[in-house]
């Protein structure tokens, strides 16, 4: 088989701020979104561009918009509460947005019919949430349509609606969406929206505090924390009837960890050999390569994924096929649905001579919407040149995907990866197998306990140890990990191995190929 072109699998989502071409595709978008209400009009759009262009964003998948949102900035405090949409949007057109205003208001959002229930709404959000923070602003403010409130008007007040709604005894498409983003009830106002019949033109006043806010001026030129959360799944092997199957455990797990809203989903080195649980193939060698025959599947199944599950995931290790010779590769699906890889470098004894794989030869290191990623496979962070070789091209987190099948090879890897966490101060993931493959020659026992670690200081975890799983048993561990606190420990640490080195007498020799 010849080396496989990843790109054609590639189904790239792009979230961006809107531009003049995209006027006309929005516009029909939002007669698809609302068709009973009035849509913009090319002046409307022309204007968000003209005062306040950054505050606009859409989404766009494979050349297509599927989702937009509207914003301005204001200072509220110069505003009734009981406002309505034409006096807070000066009719649509936003000429009253104000730069040295304290808020920024959400006048619109939308999500293609097609192409829901795929995060599209949440990214939107984080990207309004994000300029907040960058703007140094006070909080983000919302008029929310209630479109489900004319089912309930007869037996419910506005308010009593929304009461129901927020406690979850009622769903409203969106209110419910509004409260799991974080937004806060502030009231609800009559006549806001004239054209929302649906809502009976009321609408929920909402409000996102942005806790990074410093009231200080000139505007906050730094962050006060950069939370990213990951789950790392400890996966069972067990046998299997079919790749649907496989694709059945991947998908559920990659929903879970979307259910903790996280920004990574870990699984383990050669999970896919799962696979060979309903192969014939008895001969390891030979049925390695039967393995690689999945690979078009594989790639598909994690793109489709972590887009639809708006989760970037580390996809385990893959043997593939590449010019005849076989390789174990990891790769990084990221949410926005591009994919790059990393080959294990080192091989085992034991990959060699009853798999015959071949090792890479490069340390990559990734750019992902968390910062700077590198994934080093079992093997590899017993070998502390590469975390040290990532690190110094700005790696944060270091993900190992393993499979060991007793303790002492599981905590050959633990430790070191633990200590390379220490020494390049730096966070470090493990996601492992359990259970057996009683059917699958060379993969009869399994043995992990998978884990998030951090630095050893009094800024981290006590122990170092983030979050871990119980060992041997299928389950997962979610641990937020805080890459602003690993900025400043690097910098004013206890210890601080990163500037400490001693350069004068040693280095590393990287001879990149």
């Amino acid at each position: 088989m010849s080396k496989i072109d990843v790109s054609k699998y590639e189904k790239k989502m792009i979230l961006r701020n809107i531009r003049e071409g995209d006027f006309l595709e929005i516009i029909e978008m939002q007669k698809l979104c609302f068709p009973n209400m009035e849509p913009w009009k090319i002046e409307h759009l022309q204007s968000h561009l003209e005062h306040f262009p950054e505050g606009q964003f859409c989404v766009e998948y494979d050349g297509i918009i599927i989702g937009s949102c509207s914003s301005l900035i204001i200072n509220f405090d110069e505003y009734d509460d009981q406002h309505t949409w034409n006096e807070i949007t000066d009719k649509g057109y936003i000429t009253n947005h104000d730069p040295e205003g304290y808020n920024l208001y959400g006048i619109e959002i939308m999500v293609h019919p097609d192409y829901r229930r795929m995060k599209i709404g949440r990214r939107l959000y984080e990207a309004r949430k994000d300029l907040a923070r960058e703007l140094n602003l006070k909080s983000i403010i919302i008029g929310g349509r209630i479109p489900n409130y004319y089912k309930y008007a007869k037996e419910l007040t506005p308010r009593q609606y929304v009461e129901e709604v927020m406690m979850h005894n009622i769903y409203d498409p969106v209110l419910t969406f509004q409260v799991m983003n974080g937004f806060t009830l502030k009231r609800v106002n009559p006549n806001y929206l004239h054209d929302d019949k649906a809502s009976l033109r009321y609408a929920t006043l909402m409000e996102w505090n942005n806790i990074d806010y410093r009231s200080t001026m000139p505007k906050r030129q730094f962050k006060t924390s950069f939370p990213v959360r990951i789950t790392t799944i400890q996966y069972e092997m067990k046998k299997i009837s079919s790749f649907e199957d496989f694709a059945i455990q991947c998908e559920y797990y990659t929903d879970v960890a979307a259910s903790f809203q996280s920004d990574f989903a870990v699984f383990p080195e050669i999970f896919t050999l799962q696979l060979l649980s309903f192969l014939p193939e008895k001969s390891p060698s030979l049925a390695i390569r039967r393995l690689t025959e999945f690979t078009e599947d594989y790639l598909d199944l994690f793109t489709n994924l972590a887009v639809k599950y708006n989760v970037n995931i580390i996809g385990g290790s893959h043997f593939v096929e590449e010019e005849g010779k076989i390789f174990n590769i990891s790769y990084l699906f990221r949410r926005d649905g591009t994919i790059e890889k990393q080959y294990k470098l080192h091989i085992t004894p034991n990959e060699k001579r009853f798999w015959g794989i071949s090792g890479g030869d490069k340390v990559n290191v990734f750019d992902t919407d968390c910062g700077k990623i590198a994934i080093q496979i079992c093997y590899d962070i017993e070998f502390p040149e590469l975390g040290r070789i990532a690190v110094d091209q700005g790696a944060n987190i270091i993900f190992t995907p393993f499979c060991t099948d007793d303790r002492q090879g599981y905590l050959r890897v633990r430790y070191c990866s633990q200590a390379r966490a220490i020494e390049n101060q730096v966070y470090t993931v493990l996601s492992g197998t359990v259970g057996n493959l009683t059917d699958v020659e060379n993969m009869d026992i399994q043995y992990a306990q998978s884990g998030i670690f951090s630095p050893s200081d009094f800024t981290f975890a006590r122990d170092g140890i983030v979050g871990e799983c119980q060992p041997n048993i299928e389950t997962v561990v979610v641990g937020d990990v805080d890459l602003e606190i690993l900025r400043r420990n690097r910098r004013a640490g206890s210890v601080r191995q990163l500037k400490d080195r001693r350069h004068d007498i040693f280095a590393i020799e990287y001879r990149q190929k």
